[in-house]
């Protein structure tokens, strides 16, 4: 009976050790339930991420429409501020009851320096191409006379063209030198 036992003793460990040796293999991985519930879990992080990222977006190109429409409004509020002092001078010349001809030259004189001066501050130039070159990008010539300049020089400026910050505002309207026949 001894044997028995140890035959028993025996066969007990060998089921003990072999019940042991799944337990410490046993495979870890995370039910397919599992699995998905973190893969949902995912998804809905990355789509909560993505439409916050999508009214972000949305919100700059509104606050850029907001900006370039109040640009276009109010680009020329510094330019129309300039013009103020010059209308108030030319109000002042007028309220003038008793004017003589020199005080209204002198008047609209300073009216005009008013004047250019805020065209200067606000990037607007005068055009004044007498005896220069033609320039079809700059000049409208109204006709062409023969001259004794180099052809296609400018002979009379008729009215004078502005620049705005060196783009064409108005073209000079020219007279334009031809080659004598």
């Amino acid at each position: 009976m001894q044997e028995l036992d140890k035959e028993t003793a025996a066969a007990s460990e060998t089921t003990a050790a072999s019940d042991n040796a799944p337990a410490a293999t046993v495979d870890v991985t995370p039910s397919i339930e599992e699995t998905l519930r973190q893969a949902e879990l995912k998804a809905e992080e990355h789509h909560d991420a993505w439409l916050r990222a999508k009214a972000e977006t949305e919100n700059v190109r509104r606050r850029a429409q907001d900006d370039i429409a109040k640009a276009a409004k109010f680009a020329i509020e510094k330019f129309a501020g300039e013009l103020l002092a010059v209308k108030d001078s030319l109000e002042a010349g007028l309220a003038v009851e008793t004017q003589s001809v020199e005080s209204l030259r002198s008047g609209t004189e300073l009216t005009l320096k008013q004047l250019v001066a805020a065209f200067e501050r606000s990037g607007l130039s005068e055009e004044n191409p007498l005896s220069q070159k033609f320039d079809p990008h700059r000049h409208q010539a109204i006709s062409t006379v023969e001259s004794e300049q180099e052809a296609n020089t400018v002979v009379t400026v008729l009215q004078k063209g502005y620049l705005l910050a060196d783009r064409v505002l108005r073209p000079a309207l020219v007279v334009v030198a031809k080659a004598k026949s």
